[in-house]
């Protein structure tokens, strides 16, 4: 079917950029400047000659449609897509970025498309699709503490595969997803990608329009499944019973509970990404990290998702912690996420273990080293420990000296 979309979003990484694939189209003018944005963030330190030149190309563009266009060092574009209120419940958002898929946390269909599709798009303001089928995950009990939304959704995508879910609307549903933040339900979208899904997406409820409240008053209707729906796949998961997970070299599916990897060597950790560089996050990492700094040997990076978060965290305190922790402290964005931004690649043979929403081979840089996915938590205990650690004992001692650990 043919649709209208009701937002398209473009970044820096794309190559050729859709904007030029749109020349090649010859179109003047994209349908509506309202609703295509542009946003530098993968590449924020602006490593080279090469990537200078995309940005300016993106610049003029920007300057020539009337687009908004989001800067270096504001942030990623999925955080400032939601951050902004460009995405409401019951839009149609396509992006050149797979975790697209992100704003279905918002009750939204948004997925990630190429830059022939983009370029579409932005020409016509209208894209084909599949109507996909739905998989459905009915989750139902309460997190275990120390056990957070990243450990859920590494479980999940272990569950059905990396190709579990293709081309699929995956929905999370059930009485654990009612108790999640907003931040938290957004790390389970983000990641619906990584088992191949065309949309993630979650109900809209009192925690979604509170959230909604402080950032738009655009007008819109929810949605739900129909009662009769007819459902593909459908996956009950209790989740009291929860461990944290881990997911081993080279995909977010080699997901195993902490305890199979427990004592695995690391050279690095990252704290940040669109998946998990939100305050929420921040906040955890700080409460591990107060008056700790990581094994020797062991380097630590750290990026906010946006210049917004940043400024809470600089508010909070929690930046001071970790500069005092001697962490390395990025520009909003992609930062230490892929090997483009040129931020945290590790060395040959080398363990990093981070935060990111992938670990294929090369994802950060180097295909000569090995990367493990787990919670912020997580990420940070095995920094202390030089070795892939449980949180929950820190997470514990952390509560018991008062701290706050989400």
């Amino acid at each position: 079917m043919v649709a209208p979309v009701d937002f398209v979003l473009s970044h820096d990484a794309n190559r050729p950029q859709p904007y030029q694939v749109l020349r090649q189209m010859g179109s003047d003018r994209v349908f509506d400047p309202r609703k295509v944005a542009l946003f530098i963030d993968h590449a924020p330190g602006v490593p080279n000659q090469a990537v200078s030149r995309v940005h300016n190309m993106m610049r003029e563009f920007a300057r020539e449609q009337g687009l908004e266009l989001s800067e270096l060092g504001e942030g990623i574009c999925h955080q400032l897509m939601l951050e902004k209120g460009k995405v409401v419940p019951g839009d149609l958002v396509v992006g050149t970025d797979s975790h697209t898929c992100t704003y279905g946390a918002l009750n939204a269909l948004s997925t990630g498309v190429g830059s022939s599709d983009l370029a579409v798009a932005m020409k016509t303001g209208k894209l084909w699709f599949k109507v996909p089928q739905t998989l459905r995950f009915l989750l139902e009990g309460d997190l275990p503490k120390g056990v957070y939304a990243k450990d859920l959704i590494l479980r999940l995508i272990g569950m059905v595969g990396a190709e579990g879910a293709n081309y699929l609307a995956v929905e999370f549903l059930g009485p654990t997803v009612g108790k999640l933040t907003m931040d938290s339900r957004l790390t389970i979208t983000n990641m619906a990608i990584e088992m191949g899904a065309k949309f993630g997406i979650m109900e809209a409820d009192e925690t979604t329009l509170a959230w909604l409240k402080e950032r738009t008053d655009r007008p819109f209707k929810s949605y739900r499944s129909d009662p009769d729906a007819a459902i593909l796949r459908e996956y009950r998961v209790e989740v009291s019973s929860l461990e944290p997970q881990v997911a081993k070299s080279h995909s977010p599916a080699n997901a195993v509970s902490v305890g199979e990897v427990l004592g695995t060597p690391i050279q690095q950790a990252t704290i940040g990404t669109c998946t998990n560089g939100r305050l929420e996050d921040l906040r955890i990492a700080a409460a591990l990290l107060r008056g700790r700094r990581p094994a020797p040997g062991v380097r630590l990076f750290v990026t906010a998702a946006s210049r917004s978060i940043y400024r809470s965290a600089l508010r909070e305190g929690l930046i001071d912690v970790f500069l005092e922790a001697g962490a390395a402290i990025g520009t909003p964005g992609c930062t230490g996420c892929t090997g483009g931004s040129a931020f945290g690649v590790p060395a040959d043979g080398e363990n990093m273990i981070t935060t990111a929403n992938r670990n294929f081979k090369g994802r950060t840089g180097n295909n000569k080293a090995f990367i493990y996915l787990a919670s912020p938590a997580t990420v940070t205990a095995s920094a202390l420990e030089g070795r892939i650690a449980d949180p929950r004992p820190y997470l514990a001692e952390a509560r018991a000296k008062g701290v706050t650990a989400a």
